[in-house]
């Protein structure tokens, strides 16, 4: 039986997303890179709340999020796990959202007025993380 892992995130009061938004994106990226693996057992929706000093159901919505999409799965009277890795989304959402999330970068290494070059090289660092999970 798969033991409960801490969920090792943080909230940024800064941070432009709101607070359930920033738990899915976490939890998410945890999975995707490997740190979470396919059954591990997540914090309960009351102790994450605790852990990160927020209100349940704020928890409880992202839990469910990420269960709608296929991240998580629920064991009835056991808890919240990550799911068995599957494709979770169409080739052509995959490409939608990609496109939409390329643009976004644009857009804010522009705004920044930070060169192409600089600005591919730093994301080139931040996506390495996703070539040591298929390494």
């Amino acid at each position: 039986m798969a033991r409960t892992q801490a969920l090792p995130i943080q909230i940024a009061t800064g941070d432009p997303r709101p607070i359930g938004k920033q738990i899915v994106d976490a939890v998410r990226m945890r999975i995707a890179t490997g740190e979470l693996e396919p059954g591990a057992q997540l914090p309960s929706v009351r102790g994450l709340a605790q852990q990160l000093t927020i209100n349940p159901n704020t928890v409880a919505k992202a839990y469910a999020e990420l269960t709608a999409e296929g991240w998580l799965e629920s064991r009835l009277g056991l808890g919240l796990y990550v799911a068995p890795p599957r494709q979770r989304l169409s080739a052509a959402e995959r490409d939608r959202r990609m496109d939409e999330a390329i643009q976004a970068f644009v857009h804010e290494v522009a705004a920044l007025d930070y060169p192409p070059d600089r600005a591919i090289a730093r994301l080139d660092k931040a996506l390495g993380v996703l070539a040591k999970k298929s390494a």
